[in-house]
């Protein structure tokens, strides 16, 4: 089992870009967290992401409804570019469902997530508390899994405008239970490019239309089978994200 580190607990985003010696200012949920659940006091070290994923060292110096903290010398961390960066698009599943795909996509390494509307989606809207809490969970796990950037959390498109992306990618993998049956390690080492984009595309409870599907495969996605189980919709993203990542490692 793996165990959240406490460097884990003390990382922290910050926009724009950090310099050594600077300070900088840290408020909303990420100060209630360094004053009221970790009760870090001035003097105490944290880490620090600028919006170029350079990490600093960093030190408290006052704690109150914010928290100023002086940037150090940069962390020389391991960091290297993925070569394959995978996109999650999601169908808007029912409940809090979604809650989970963000958190575990983002510790699963997706690059981005786009939530959907198709044909059998439940829900037709997305407010703009649930989206911020979508946002709020993505920070929250890339954090705690030692990330050096947030996944984007796009807001949510339309079937059609879905489709419309599918060109910018390099390949599209289409989840459908109607798919050629393949097992799935074999599926992702043919589809698989060595380097570059992927979108991975996951349709909702009901399952995708065959018009949904035709459209998609019309654009250049490839259908594939996820296995002879039919998954829960906020377990088929974890399980390519999973394999990707193992086969791309």
């Amino acid at each position: 089992m793996t165990h959240r580190s406490a460097g884990a607990a003390r990382r922290f985003f910050i926009e724009g870009m950090g310099e050594a010696g600077s300070v900088i200012e840290i408020d909303g949920s990420d100060a209630h967290k360094i004053a009221h659940v970790l009760r870090l006091c001035a003097g105490d070290r944290i880490e620090i992401i600028d919006s170029t994923a350079t990490e600093f060292d960093a030190t408290i110096e006052t704690v109150d409804r914010s928290i100023t903290a002086r940037l150090l010398e940069t962390r020389d961390a391991a960091h290297t570019t993925p070569v394959l960066r995978v996109d999650v698009a999601q169908a808007v599943p029912k409940g809090r469902r979604m809650d989970f795909v963000v958190e575990k996509g983002t510790e699963l390494g997706a690059h981005a997530l786009f939530p959907f509307f198709c044909e059998r989606t439940i829900g037709r809207s997305v407010g703009d508390e649930k989206l911020a809490r979508w946002r709020r969970l993505a920070r929250s796990a890339a954090q705690q899994s030692r990330r050096r950037e947030v996944p984007h959390v796009a807001d949510p498109l339309s079937y059609d405008a879905l489709l419309s992306r599918f060109e910018a990618y390099d390949a599209v993998l289409f989840a459908w239970e109607l798919a050629p049956r393949q097992a799935l390690r074999d599926a992702m080492l043919s589809l698989l490019p060595e380097r570059g984009d992927i979108l991975a595309v996951v349709g909702p409870e009901g399952g995708f239309t065959h018009a949904e599907a035709d459209a998609a495969l019309a654009r250049g996605a490839v259908a594939i089978s996820l296995g002879p189980r039919i998954l829960r919709t906020d377990t088929a993203a974890l399980a390519l994200l999973a394999v990707i990542g193992a086969l791309a490692s």
